[in-house]
């Protein structure tokens, strides 16, 4: 068992004698691979290591949100047995003290992403009750820098929401507003597990969207800056990659042969022509350019073992950024990425692309 995370193999060994483990997050069993993110990879790693020691996660540790805690348990607990069947998503039922998560059948990842995966669907709000003073709740948005408050009398039960338009429609039409009941409008809601881009709409449409949990407790709220940044997380990525892309094509373009070119793609892609620099994808700028015959066309002065060790880098970052996943990237790979594309833009500044 020495190929696996020292953690995993005592969990194993706790399961195989019939012990119950002690729950972790995702976050740490990402840590125990060396990992910070759910990247296609990392995830395949850490379910061969899974299946290889007959266990896996409750909720599956690709579908619940990176800091939920999650359960290991022996493979075929509680696992549906007919693998013939598409796998079923169900919501499970956890202690108010439990963060709320998906279960996945049979051990296979949810193939859709859920409001859930995001932190602030994972952070219970700050509420107000209906008799508070309506000072009480302008202090709290005002302190807290926030647009609206839902009005709750428990964690389950939502009376409305208060907001700066609701408080001054109030006022503008000349109604008395001095508790939090005069001044809430309707609320709105939607389930941990819906689709991510289907609650897009919702979310813009009314500004916020409380996030309800499977056990019925209000444990979050999106808002549109809540969406704002994490389509930004997402979508630097691939805007930096795109820059790259860009800049590498400049670089190259008019100095190699149509000859050249061919000899730089997959050799396992033997059936796809390749005559132009657009039709190289990164594996193939990294195999073009690693030859010293072919680096010297290009006529710069940096060195080509450098420049080409961080195009692979950027080569892998690529294809882990390709599979979609909320987490966003590894800090250290957006990093790469950042400073990658600032030094290709240096490189055409100064004429040397």
């Amino acid at each position: 068992m020495a190929e696996f995370p020292r953690k995993l193999v005592e969990i194993a060994q706790q399961l195989e004698g019939g012990r119950t483990p002690e729950k972790t997050t995702v976050r740490n069993l990402l840590d125990w691979f060396g990992a910070q993110r759910r990247g296609f990879y990392v995830v395949q790693i850490i379910r061969s290591a899974l299946d290889k020691l007959s266990m896996r996660t409750d909720p599956d540790f690709e579908s619940a949100y990176i800091d939920a805690l999650i359960s290991f348990v022996r493979a075929n607990d509680g696992v549906a047995t007919d693998r013939g069947i598409a796998p079923e998503l169900q919501s499970t039922t956890l202690a108010p003290s439990g963060p709320p998560a998906l279960v996945i059948r049979a051990g296979i990842a949810d193939p859709t992403q859920r409001i859930g995966k995001l932190a602030s669907a994972n952070r219970p709000p700050l509420a107000v009750k209906p008799d508070a003073m309506l000072k009480e709740a302008v202090t709290q948005m005002l302190s807290h820098d926030y647009s609206q408050l839902p009005v709750m009398q428990n964690e389950r039960e939502v009376k409305g929401v208060i907001s700066w338009a609701s408080i001054g429609s109030r006022s503008t039409l000349g109604r008395p507003c001095n508790v939090v009941r005069e001044c809430m409008d309707p609320h709105y809601e939607i389930s941990y597990d819906t689709s991510l881009f289907a609650a897009i709409d919702s979310i813009v449409s009314h500004e916020y969207v409380l996030i309800r949990a499977a056990d019925r407790r209000i444990c979050g709220i999106v808002t549109t800056a809540d969406l704002s940044l994490q389509f930004l997380q997402l979508g630097e990525p691939f805007l930096l990659l795109g820059e790259i892309e860009n800049h590498i094509r400049r670089l190259i373009d008019g100095k190699f042969t149509s000859k050249d070119l061919a000899e730089a793609k997959d050799p396992a892609d033997a059936g796809r022509d390749v005559t132009r620099v657009s039709d190289l994808n990164f594996g193939a700028y990294v195999r073009l350019l690693e030859k010293p015959e072919r680096w010297t066309k290009l006529g710069l002065s940096i060195d080509r073992s450098v420049f080409v060790q961080q195009l692979e880098k950027v080569r892998a970052i690529r294809n882990d950024v390709m599979h979609f996943d909320p987490d966003g990237p590894a800090p250290s790979d957006l990093e790469t990425l950042r400073h990658f594309a600032h030094f290709m833009e240096e490189l055409h500044t100064i004429g040397l692309t």
